[in-house]
């Protein structure tokens, strides 16, 4: 009998701390080509045989089914590989099978097959560690960033190779930290940090063509982890910070015209898209843009509170005097469904800022200008309650949303970015909707007029992370966002903003819906990070149709299926992991970028053993001869 044998580095089945890294698919034989053997066994009955195969390997059962035609008719039960697949693979037979799938065993082969494990190249380009990758819509080409200062382009052809390197160095940059293609893949944005006067470091985005890699325009860039996002094919956004005070500042995101052309001396090259109040010396980072045409409900964040829409659209549109709204927090801290939907709504009628701060601030700011009395409070605490003063009188309200049926509505496009309110470690996500009029820089370069009551723009939504947020991805459809958090201690209560709460060395990784603002399932896990709180950095993550994947301080990338929630490949480095990237068009192809200056290439066994030509098979040679010798 023919014996499949999977190789030495097969796994057992993952968990928590182990993952499938198999390299050789055991799914690759033929039935029944052995016609003598099969003439020669008795039969036996099916039932009986089931189960047989019932205590055997996954393994053993594909090489049992290459003895006769009986035996493989047997391997192919749907009960049986049911029964192989979850305890396998260690699921909750309380967790369906994924919905495209069209067997048990077609599901086993896609977790156990076409998974990105297996190392097919190592590219050594860089001199420094590798920061960051990004795939070109088209996944033709992809980019490369690093801290040797350069921007590197490759062709993504089946044996990868380097199409064009330019150095960011004769701009001042210290480092590149980021890039990312436009919709058309006819121009990069590349973000990274620049050096100024006195070694004062700020960020700065530049936009090469992609048709003969010239530079087109540079963008201040204002905190350098802004990274900054292309809003369409030629406009970018860009960030801008402004201390207001020792605790407080305002953070101000700008839309840029990618290039000058004819149109630039009568048309803006930018506009100034939102300004946000950020307390406790919180700023915004890491911008990104969901585009909710990508998405089958027009809805996409919105959609949450249907049966009160109606009624506060009609209290909106009938004010006459509109206050400051405050946006929806959704905590996700919580242990229970019932104690996250009484917090949120808790929060919903109270301020989004340090719950120290008590009322009376008028009276306060009264009482100091007028000189009554010198106030009993110390100077952070004041610019904190002043800080909320003008938050509470100087944010202009949300824009309400219009009873307008969704087949005539113009297309939807969110600005998602971290934030913070209670310490200047990012441990919340807001959620702000971009409307058609700002999407050009045409206009005023201030955008839309305001009066003098509306210094501030209010968010849509808030959502807390409850720990440190050091990663943010999207789904290929832009409903689901994956965000890499290191979790605070339970109940910890922060009393200074500059000492943020001590940090997990579990990564959790949450799924949040944003058609419904609900965190899916359970969180993610497996990776791990082991820097303090005040020196985290960015790991970043990437999403493909089912899977997901991240880097980690740990040395590995991972990979984890999106249905079933498990970890199913652990991918070695001789350093962090800071980046990973799939293909767009193939997410059996995976990039991972590391601290030891490597970019390494992994391909599915499916896809290797595919590329590989077909080779003899001495064992089958061999059986069959010493079959006809015995005859």
């Amino acid at each position: 009998m023919e014996v499949m044998h999977l190789s030495d580095a097969s796994p057992p089945p993952p968990s928590n701390s182990e993952s499938l890294t198999c390299c050789v698919c055991p799914f690759a034989g033929r039935a029944g080509d052995n016609e003598t053997m099969e003439r020669r066994l008795p039969a036996l009955p099916d039932s009986l045989l089931l189960e047989i195969f019932m205590h055997l390997e996954h393994e053993d059962v594909l090489s049992a089914s290459l003895v006769c035609r009986q035996w493989h008719a047997v391997s192919r039960d749907e009960f049986l590989w049911r029964q192989l697949f979850y305890g396998y693979y260690r699921i909750s037979r309380a967790v369906p099978r994924h919905p495209a799938a069209t067997s048990w065993l077609e599901e086993f082969k896609r977790l156990y097959d076409t998974i990105p494990c297996v190392e097919v190249q190592t590219l050594k380009e860089h001199h420094d560690q590798v920061l960051h990758l990004s795939f070109s819509h088209s996944g033709h080409f992809f980019a490369s960033c690093s801290k040797d200062c350069t921007v590197k382009v490759w062709n993504n052809d089946p044996e990868i190779s380097l199409l064009h390197s330019s150095s960011m160095r004769r701009f001042n940059w210290g480092y590149t930290q980021f890039s990312q293609f436009n919709a058309d893949d006819t121009l990069l944005l590349v973000s990274g940090v620049y050096i100024g006067p006195q070694q004062a470091s700020s960020g700065e985005i530049a936009v090469i063509s992609l048709d003969d890699f010239t530079l087109l325009s540079r963008v201040r860039n204002k905190p350098y982890d802004v990274f900054g996002c292309w809003l369409n094919e030629t406009h970018l956004i860009s960030g801008k910070l402004h201390w207001i005070g020792n605790m407080t500042s305002c953070s101000v995101l700008w839309l840029n015209k990618a290039f000058q052309d004819v149109e630039s001396e009568n048309v803006n090259v930018v506009k100034r898209l939102f300004k946000f109040q950020n307390l406790n010396a919180s700023t915004i980072r890491t911008v990104m843009v969901a585009d909710c045409r990508r998405h089958d409900s027009p809805d996409l964040i919105l959609n949450y509170e249907e049966q009160r829409a109606a009624a506060e659209v009609a209290a909106a549109l009938t004010r006459t005097s509109q206050t400051c709204s405050v946006p929806h927090v959704f905590d996700l801290g919580s242990d229970s469904e019932d104690e996250a939907a009484s917090g949120s709504e808790g929060r919903k009628s109270t301020d989004v800022g340090n719950p120290n701060l008590g009322p009376g601030l008028e009276e306060l700011l009264d009482d100091i200008y007028q000189g009554r009395h010198p106030p009993v409070i110390n100077e952070h605490l004041l610019e904190a309650k002043v800080a909320e003063y003008l938050g509470k009188t100087r944010t202009r309200p949300a824009e309400p949303e219009l009873l307008i049926p969704s087949e005539v509505q113009e297309p939807k496009k969110y600005l998602i970015f971290t934030m913070g309110s209670l310490t200047y470690s990012p441990h919340q996500i807001g959620i702000k909707r971009i409307l058609p009029d700002q999407m050009t820089t045409s206009g005023p370069v201030l955008g839309k007029e305001r009066s003098t009551e509306e210094f501030f723009d209010s968010l849509d939504h808030v959502i807390d992370i409850h720990g440190h947020i050091i990663g943010m991805g999207l789904s290929p459809d832009h409903r689901y966002l994956y965000v890499n958090s290191r979790a605070w201690p339970t109940g910890y209560v922060i009393s200074d903003p500059m000492s943020p709460p001590p940090i997990a060395e579990e990564i959790d990784m949450h799924v949040l819906d944003l058609k419904t603002m609900q965190e899916e399932r359970q969180c993610l896990r497996a990776h791990r990070a082991y820097t303090p709180n005040d020196e985290c950095f960015f790991i970043f993550l990437d999403v493909s149709r089912d899977f997901v994947a991240s880097g980690a301080e740990d040395k590995h990338g991972y990979i984890w299926d999106r249905h079933y929630n498990i970890c199913l490949a652990k991918l070695q480095h001789d350093d962090v992991v800071n980046s990973v990237a799939f293909s767009p068009m193939d997410q059996e192809l995976l990039l991972t970028a590391s601290d030891d200056y490597t970019i390494k290439v992994w391909r599915s066994p499916r896809v290797v053993r595919i590329a590989q030509p077909r080779r003899p098979q001495p064992r089958k040679l061999l059986f069959s001869w010493l079959m006809n010798v015995k005859q």
